[in-house]
C-alpha cells in the first residue's frame, strides 16, 4: 500500500481525489486534509494567505498520522503566486514542517508537462487574467513556454467547482493553440477527474488537470507508477506498476 497525502484548501471539487484514487485501480490509498482556505477569492492578497506556511502546517500533523509517504499542496493559485523561487520556498517549509517528500500543483504541471513531452502548451484558467498571467510566469521559470492563455475571470473557488463538462470544454477549446502540445487546466477547484478522456478526445492532445497531475505528483514523490488510461495520456507513460 502506497499513502499519498494531500492539503487540499476549503471544499470545491476534493471529491476529484477519491475518484481518481478509484480510477487509479491498485493498491494506492489518497488521504485529503482540508487546510483553511481563509477569503474566497482568486485575488493575490487572497492567495497568498491561503498558501501560508501556518495554514499550510495546520494539516501535517494529521497527514503524519496518516501513514503518507509524500505530501503535495493541492493548489495551483496558491503556490505560483509566490513566484518561481518563492513556491520552491514554501513546499521546502512544507517539507520540514511535515517530514515527508513535498510539492505543489504548479511543480506538479511543470513536472507533467515534461513527462508528455510538452514544451509549448495552452492554459486554460478558471482565473481572472492578472492571476491567469502569474501562472504563465511561472511556467516560463520552469522552461514551458504558453503560446496562449485564456482567463474566465471567476473570482471564487465556489463557482469554479459548480462548473461541469461543458463549461469546461467550452473554456479549453477558447484556449487551445494548434501548435501547443497540451492543454493546461490549471485550479484544484475545477472538477476534471471524470472528463480527462472526453477532454482529450476532443482536443486531440495531452490534457493536464489540476488535480490530475497533483495526484500525478505525489506518485512520483513516493517512486510509484501507474497505468491508468482513464485519467489520460500523462498516466500511461512507461507504467512500473500495472492496473490489475
Amino acid at each position: 500500500m502506497t499513502a499519498l497525502g494531500f492539503l487540499y484548501p476549503g471544499h470545491s471539487a476534493e471529491d476529484d481525489y477519491p475518484r481518481i484514487e478509484q480510477l487509479l485501480g491498485s493498491d494506492i490509498r489518497v488521504d485529503v486534509v482540508h487546510t483553511d482556505i481563509g477569503v474566497d477569492a482568486h485575488r493575490v492578497d487572497a492567495l497568498r494567505e491561503m498558501g501560508a506556511p501556518e495554514r499550510l502546517a495546520a494539516g501535517c500533523a494529521a497527514l503524519r498520522m496518516s501513514g503518507a509517504e509524500a505530501v503535495v499542496w493541492a493548489c495551483t493559485s496558491g503556490s505560483f503566486v509566490y513566484g518561481y523561487e518563492g513556491a520552491h520556498d514554501q513546499i521546502r517549509a512544507l517539507a520540514r514542517t511535515a517530514g515527508l517528500p513535498a510539492s505543489s500543483t504548479s511543480f506538479a504541471f511543470a513536472h507533467a508537462a515534461r513527462e508528455v513531452g510538452a514544451t509549448k502548451v495552452a492554459v486554460a484558467a478558471t482565473y481572472p487574467d492578472d492571476v491567469a498571467q502569474l501562472f504563465v510566469d511561472f511556467l516560463a521559470a520552469a522552461g514551458v513556454e504558453v503560446l496562449s492563455v485564456r482567463g474566465a475571470g471567476i473570482i471564487t473557488a465556489a463557482e469554479v467547482g459548480a462548473w461541469g463538462l461543458d463549461e469546461t470544454l467550452a473554456l479549453a477549446r477558447s484556449a487551445d493553440h494548434p501548435d501547443a502540445d497540451a492543454l493546461l487546466l490549471p485550479d484544484t477547484a475545477l472538477h476534471t477527474a471524470s472528463h480527462i478522456p472526453t477532454l482529450e478526445k476532443e482536443l486531440g492532445k495531452p490534457i493536464l488537470t489540476a488535480n490530475q497531475v497533483t495526484v500525478w505528483e505525489a506518485l512520483r514523490l513516493a517512486d510509484r507508477r501507474v497505468n491508468a488510461p482513464q485519467l489520460g495520456t500523462l498516466f500511461t507513460r512507461e507504467p512500473i506498476v500495472q492496473v490489475q
